[in-house]
Order: structure tokens, then C-alpha cells, then sequence
């Protein structure tokens, strides 16, 4: 079985009222791999890769922590199934002395991997049966909003609405997301924050 090597490609908002579409891509290669996840493991995943630092540790932020302790890193993820339209996967663990595999949900075995800086692997069977080819202007990358017409009600039309916020209005919305630990508007908030300056 081929095992291809994925990288995270971006994060959108999915169809599907409260989740989002995580896209993997090839390394080598133009096909994309949607995966639909749920808001808080679209946040798990988006944290890191925003570079948000939250005021307590998340779970995927404590597995680290303990692997730091018990000196057991991740070396890799894999999603090494396609059952019904769910995705299973896990996480190769390593010790000095040992190698361990450990099944998991496939976007926790993710956050972890970017928490781990770790390759993600499928295999090219997988990839046959889910992998798609998108256009670029159909991604956006995690936490980022580059739609320029939002559908109403739609999670990037909610984004649009801080277009009429002061900056100082933005940063007391930004201090509260964080604090409420809603990590993926915080990162929103942010880029627009961002755009003005």
C-alpha cells in the first residue's frame, strides 16, 4: 500500500450548519482531501497554526505536555481508513525504547500532529475514493476570510460585520473572544485588525 504525505491546506466553513470542511493536500500532487470536522476541532486545529496563545491549555496542548513528561513524542499521524464516509486514524508514538500506535479521531489525531509538527500520511486508496482537485480561490487557509461576497447567515457573512467595528471596538470584541475561548473568532477578529493596519 502507498502511503502518501499530506499537509494542512486550509479551513473553510462547510455546508453544514456549525462545521467545517478541513482540507489536506498532497505534498506531491494537486488532489485535496476534505475532511468535515466540527467548530471545536476546527479550533483545536486552526489554534496552533494561527499562532493564538490560549490562557489555558487545550486537550491536544495537555497530550503534549504529558509527552514531554513521560518523554514520548509523535512521529506521525496516519489516516489509514475510509469506512462509510468517516475517516480513521492514528498516531504513532515513540519512546526511547518503543514504538506505539494509538487509534484516533482523525481531527484530534491532526491537532496533535500540528502541535507535534509532525507528517500526516494516507494511503493512495484513500486518496482515490475522497481526494478531489479544487481551485485556489476556493480554500481559505485556517482562520482566514478571503470571500468577497458572503451568502447571508453564512459564517463569512458573520465575519463581514466587523468591517464596521473601530479598531478599538475590535480589540474589547478580540479580549472577550478569548477570554470565552472561541478561538476561531478571535483569529477573525484578528485578521481584520490586521487588514487595517
Amino acid at each position: 500500500m502507498r502511503r502518501i504525505e499530506l499537509e494542512i491546506y486550509g479551513i473553510a466553513p462547510s455546508q453544514i450548519k456549525g462545521s467545517y470542511s478541513l482540507i489536506l493536500s498532497e505534498t506531491s500532487g494537486d488532489r485535496k482531501l476534505p475532511i468535515i470536522v466540527g467548530q471545536f476541532e476546527a479550533q483545536a486545529i486552526a489554534i496552533p497554526l494561527e499562532g493564538i496563545n490560549t490562557e489555558r491549555p487545550l486537550t491536544h496542548d495537555l497530550f503534549v505536555l504529558m509527552g514531554k513528561k513521560l518523554n514520548f513524542t509523535v512521529s506521525e499521524v496516519f489516516i489509514h481508513q475510509l469506512k462509510e464516509g468517516v475517516f480513521y486514524a492514528s498516531i504513532l508514538c515513540e519512546t526511547t525504547d518503543e514504538k506505539i500506535t494509538i487509534d484516533c479521531r482523525t481531527s484530534d489525531a491532526i491537532a496533535i500532529a500540528v502541535r507535534y509538527n509532525c507528517p500526516i500520511f494516507t494511503t493512495d486508496e484513500i486518496m482515490e475514493q475522497a481526494g478531489i482537485v479544487l481551485e485556489e480561490s476556493d480554500i481559505e487557509k485556517p482562520g482566514r476570510d478571503n470571500s468577497h461576497e458572503p451568502p447571508a447567515g453564512s459564517e463569512k457573512n458573520i465575519i463581514s460585520r466587523y468591517k464596521g467595528k473601530s479598531i478599538d471596538e475590535l480589540e474589547q470584541m478580540l479580549e472577550e473572544a478569548l477570554r470565552n475561548e472561541d478561538y476561531l473568532k478571535a483569529a477573525q477578529i484578528r485578521d481584520e485588525i490586521d487588514k487595517r493596519k
